[in-house]
């Protein structure tokens, strides 16, 4: 049996958003410094550095993701048009986007995480993995 190796790597960024259709108090205008955590997975070491892939990579496809979001009003990014961005869409927009960034890379993009604050947080993931593995 083949072993899976897994990295988790966190950032965040700081944005402001609109829960649209609400109905309370999240319908306004509001900010989070949002928490954002990210695991990836792989079968083979790189066989001189023995890592699956280097931390400051993973972290540096992170930043850039989240950089896009940073310091911005969500709703008004074309990518959340019409759509409430929720800590949930703002989870799948950051790991669709990451996904495109690690094809080829040798990992697999497991799942994304999203937190507004302490204990409230969402996550994202595809079908074919989560967090209790594939």
């Amino acid at each position: 049996m083949a072993g899976v190796w897994r990295l988790v790597v966190r950032g965040g960024f700081a944005a402001a958003h609109q829960i649209l259709h609400y109905g309370g108090p999240c319908e306004a205008l509001h900010g989070h410094n949002f928490a954002v955590e990210v695991e990836v997975e792989g079968r083979r070491l790189d066989p001189k550095t023995g890592m699956l892939m280097d931390f400051k990579v993973l972290k540096g496809h992170l930043a850039a993701v989240t950089a896009e979001l940073d310091h911005t009003h969500v709703n008004a990014l074309p990518q959340f048009a019409g759509v409430s961005p929720s800590s949930e869409r703002l989870a799948e927009y950051i790991f669709q986007r990451l996904a495109e960034r690690l094809a080829g890379s040798g990992v697999q993009l497991v799942r994304v995480k999203v937190a507004e604050n302490v204990g409230a947080e969402a996550e994202y993931w595809e079908e074919t993995h989560g967090p209790a593995g594939p």
